[in-house]
């Protein structure tokens, strides 16, 4: 079970409203309001669509996204950029430790700086991830 809401402060119902996040018991939910009735929609649910979501635009494309975050991170040598692929290629592994651990809150308001929004509907379900910046597709537009 997580202990986190990855995507607190990221996730916006249809109405670009920002979603709440409510811990209840052990569970942390989103709560979007549809009319007035406050719908919780455990958070792990949407989290998982966003990171499958976000692991299918990775996949095929870990060379090019490892050489960059090593680039970010103001580290690119090949020993960097081995570690970083090797994590992209066990991204199921990581995931579960991520829904342990949470994304630190500075990484969430970096990732909402950079246009990070999820898009979700009264039923949870992921409408969009928006991520500004994104990997071309084979033929060249980036959509």
């Amino acid at each position: 079970m997580a202990q986190h809401a990855l995507f607190s402060g990221l996730v916006f119902d249809e109405q670009d409203r920002p979603v709440e996040v409510v811990n209840v018991g052990n569970d942390m939910f989103y709560v979007v309001n549809d009319s007035g009735f406050r719908r919780h929609i455990l958070a792990e649910e949407v989290d998982r669509q966003v990171l499958a979501e976000m692991a299918a635009q990775i996949e095929g494309h870990e060379d090019i996204v490892s050489e960059q975050t090593a680039r970010m991170l103001g580290q690119d040598d090949l020993f960097t950029r081995a570690i970083i692929l090797n994590q992209l290629k066990h991204l199921d592994q990581q995931i579960e430790t991520l829904f342990q651990t949470g994304i630190p809150e500075d990484v969430r308001a970096y990732l909402g700086m950079m246009g990070l929004r999820i898009i979700i509907n009264i039923h949870g379900e992921v409408l969009e991830v928006r991520q500004p910046g994104l990997i071309a597709d084979d033929d060249g537009d980036g959509e």
